[in-house]
């Protein structure tokens, strides 16, 4: 717990032995998370340096928080993953409708519909379905965010000049994709909750790095050949971000 000036901000110390200097990021689960240098500093002098590092960003840390709670309230107020409420799908607020499935259906099914009063989702809970109905469409989305990516990673692969290897889907809290050295790729199944050019534009940008690995010039100069808007498409996502991980809780 930091006492500062305005308050106290509970946070969380992480010491890494890869970080060379202090760290603050406000994640969208865990709250403050200050990272110090595990090989550079004990535990107790971790703690002080990282209140004292809090206390010189206070206004920064204080207006994400309260960003923070805005998006928190606004999610819970839409209802989520449940009959009437709203989720994003492919950037677009959708309507949540649960409806039982016809007598004798061995599945429960979802389908995207759409109509004068915008679009949906339709979840047919067949009788012996045991899932949640935030599990359902989770399975769901991952789904559409496979055939999505698969087909992106496919119509930008060969014209960007690489060959990635396996592309695999996972749920990480600090980015939305990475690629390693020996071509594979692992991006964030939450990318089908974005608008399409956004999930585009991560899936370019990881491609990217199978020429350049880092952030320099050339590398952006290479992201702009393909998606010359990426700087739009990052922005949304990085202001969203609070959002779509917190989309079917």
């Amino acid at each position: 717990m930091a006492d500062l000036p305005g308050g106290p901000v509970p946070f969380t110390l992480r010491q890494s032995p890869r970080a060379r200097s202090l760290r603050v990021v406000i994640h969208p689960e865990r709250g403050v998370v200050v990272t110090v240098p595990a090989n550079r500093v004990g535990r107790t002098d971790g703690e002080r340096r990282a209140v004292q590092f809090l206390g010189e960003r206070e206004r920064w840390v204080r207006r994400h928080l309260d960003r923070n709670a805005r998006v928190r309230a606004e999610l819970a107020a839409r209802g989520g993953p449940r009959d009437g409420g709203q989720i994003r799908y492919l950037g677009e607020l959708h309507r949540v409708a649960v409806r039982a499935a016809p007598a004798g259906a061995r599945r429960s099914t979802i389908e995207r519909l759409g109509d004068d009063l915008g679009d949906s989702l339709l979840i047919r809970r067949a009788p012996r379905e045991r899932r949640t109905d935030a599990a359902l469409l989770e399975a769901w989305l991952r789904e559409r965010a496979r055939s999505a990516i698969d087909r992106a990673v496919a119509r930008h692969a060969a014209a960007m000049g690489v060959a990635p290897g396996r592309v695999t889907l996972r749920d990480p809290r600090s980015r939305w994709g990475s690629a390693s050295r020996t071509g594979s790729l692992s991006l964030s199944w939450r990318l089908v909750l974005a608008p399409p050019e956004a999930l585009e534009t991560v899936v370019v940008h990881e491609l990217a790095h199978l020429r350049i690995f880092g952030h320099g010039p050339r590398f952006w100069a290479f992201v702009a050949e393909t998606r010359p808007d990426h700087a739009t498409w990052r922005r949304w996502l990085h202001d969203h971000a609070t959002e779509l991980h917190g989309t079917l809780d």
